[in-house]
């Protein structure tokens, strides 16, 4: 970053989302030579966060979208062999989502890759300077759940 003042005189909610743009943009580079878009390589991530066998309406949560909105992308991984679909036997309205061999293998390389962007946007920092960094994350996100509030 050329210009720390410019950094600076943001409010820490706009380095935070400055940061979070710029580490997606990083780590969206790195699947590039992949073939995956940001859209399919988070649905990917979150579908192995979440285990297969997932719901799409679980997935779509969990990802922060609507429902329709993840439709496409998983047809779209669908039809590029990475995942396969199917009803629910509990709810036959519903669908779960599992990983072809094909897609294990892809996650797999996002994985590598991911790790990759992170040891590039870390480099240089001290473990302790991590290891506080990681505690006021937790700290914020705790201090953010609203859901949890009395």
């Amino acid at each position: 970053m050329k210009n720390d003042e410019w950094f600076d005189q943001l409010s820490i909610g706009m380095r935070l989302a400055f940061l979070h743009r710029r580490w997606r943009a990083v780590v969206d580079a790195s699947m590039h030579p992949l073939g995956l878009t940001q859209s399919r390589w988070a649905v990917l991530v979150h579908l192995d966060r979440l285990g297969e066998g997932a719901t799409q309406s679980a997935l779509a949560q969990d990802l922060g979208i609507e429902l329709p909105s993840l439709m496409r992308t998983l047809e779209n991984l669908e039809d590029a062999g990475l995942v396969v679909r199917q009803r629910c036997e509990h709810d036959r309205r519903a669908r779960s989502i599992g990983f072809t061999p094909q897609g294990r293998e892809m996650l797999a390389s996002i994985r590598v890759r991911v790790k990759e962007a992170q040891h590039q946007l870390l480099a240089d920092i001290p473990e302790d300077e991590l290891a506080v960094f990681e505690s006021v994350m937790r700290r914020i996100a705790d201090n953010a759940d609203i859901d949890n509030k009395e």
